[in-house]
């Protein structure tokens, strides 16, 4: 079976493991940051263009900082990353503030740090305006509806809860035009996880034409599109990685034939990738615990669904390293599960490994995008430590794991005393 290869050796992770107890998510700086470059070159032909790093993939500032050098902004969704942006040294326009049901506090802050502001729905014009007044820059978010099939993940466009309609987009603007908004840009996002380069060639052919439509309408400039993310990654080791020169050089064709042609250049390319930058480069370390042998093998781990839960919620598929048995033939079937009380805590289901046996470490792959951020405390499970090899081989840790502590700093036993139950 084809192998996917770690960024460390059996005597690096040895040394990790003597100072680092597992469960822990590790993350590759030096791959992170070539990723990051390639990607910024492949849309180096648009002048403007900028990556905002999607927050919510791995919500970890020394990340964000090494993305930021690269010359990243960041697309963020709550009040929390907001905050973390800020603290990051990441401020003003390099912040894409991108949320839905949003509550006024959020809008409050995203004008206070001088964030673009991407609206979701046309009713939050005038809820932006009561609770944190217009900014000179106003973006709006498109949903395509039935003009753009959606992928898996993300589900059908007309059936998402995202964005405008096309009518919707038409008065939004309007209204915004009127009252005084004199800068615009637009965003949409139909699919995740997407590994056709041709889908997002065609989703910025749509939001090209409709720049077009739009401003002759209106008579309404546009400083940007936001093509956002989706850009997937080869989860199999026999997938192929998106074809992003492919991707790239169609997305300039339609831009020169729709945008440049039309009169209405220069127009800066934004996206809002997370897991494509980081999602390769970040890996889930853990042991075995426990080998079930009942009507199936069951090998136990001493990590969960808390620390990785994408296998449960889509039954997605993540490579899975046996440490030291790499060369071992891959005769055994388990699935590889933790330890809540869910039978769908499972990282893997009938999968073929070599032989495995209580202490070996298992190293599951693609693990630096989802995988952390979306952690949780069912069962009283604490979250694991972060952990960043640096360019020079040292390791650092970016995030302590939780302690029972911490699980319970937001419980009032002082007052349980007095309470009569």
């Amino acid at each position: 079976m084809p192998e996917k290869q770690l960024p460390f050796t059996h005597k690096q992770l040895s040394a990790i493991l003597e100072k680092y107890p597992t469960p822990f998510h590790l993350y590759d700086e030096k791959a992170i940051r070539k990723n990051a470059r390639a990607f910024a070159k492949a849309f180096s032909w648009n002048r403007g263009f900028k990556e905002f790093f999607a927050v919510k993939a791995c919500p970890n500032p020394y990340i964000m900082k090494i993305l930021h050098t690269e010359g990243f902004g960041a697309d963020c969704s709550s009040m929390a990353e907001l905050l973390l942006a800020q603290k990051t040294g990441i401020t003003g326009e390099e912040i894409m503030f991108s949320s839905n049901d949003t509550p006024a506090a959020e809008f409050v802050q995203a004008r206070k740090l001088k964030a673009t502001i991407n609206l979701d729905d046309i009713t939050h014009i005038d809820f932006l305006e009561k609770h944190a007044g217009l900014p000179d820059l106003i973006c709006c978010r498109y949903n395509p509806g039935p003009l753009k099939k959606g992928n898996v993940i993300i589900g059908h466009p007309e059936e998402a809860k995202y964005g405008f309609t096309r009518e919707q987009l038409f008065e939004g603007y309007r209204i915004c035009r009127d009252k005084g908004i004199r800068r615009f840009g637009i965003h949409t996002m139909v699919a995740s996880n997407e590994l056709d380069p041709d889908y997002f060639v065609e989703t910025a052919e749509i939001l090209f034409h409709l720049i077009v439509e739009l401003s002759h309408a209106l008579n309404i400039r546009f400083e940007f599109a936001n093509l956002s993310g989706g850009f997937g990654i080869p989860y199999r080791p026999e997938q192929k990685a998106i074809d992003l020169k492919a991707m790239t050089r169609g997305i300039r064709e339609k831009y020169e034939k729709i945008i440049t042609a039309g009169g209405l250049a220069p127009l800066k390319i934004f996206t809002e990738s997370g897991r494509f930058i980081t999602g390769p480069h970040g890996y889930l370390v853990s042991k075995v615990l426990h080998i079930k042998d009942t009507y199936k093998k069951f090998a136990g781990l001493d990590a969960s669904m808390a620390h990785l839960m994408r296998p449960a919620l889509y039954g997605a598929y993540h490579h899975i390293t046996v440490v030291g048995k790499e060369s071992r033939p891959h005769d055994v079937m388990y699935d590889v599960t933790g330890s809540l009380c869910e039978n769908n805590d499972k990282f893997a289901i009938d999968r073929m490994l070599p032989r495995l046996a209580p202490g070996d470490t298992v190293v599951i792959h693609d693990a630096g995008a989802h995988g952390h951020s979306m952690g949780f405390n069912y069962n009283g499970k604490l979250r694991s430590a972060e952990l960043l090899l640096r360019e020079d081989g040292s390791v650092v840790q970016i995030r302590r794991a939780e302690t029972v502590k911490d699980y319970f700093v937001t419980l009032d036993f002082k007052g349980l005393k007095k309470f009569e139950g």
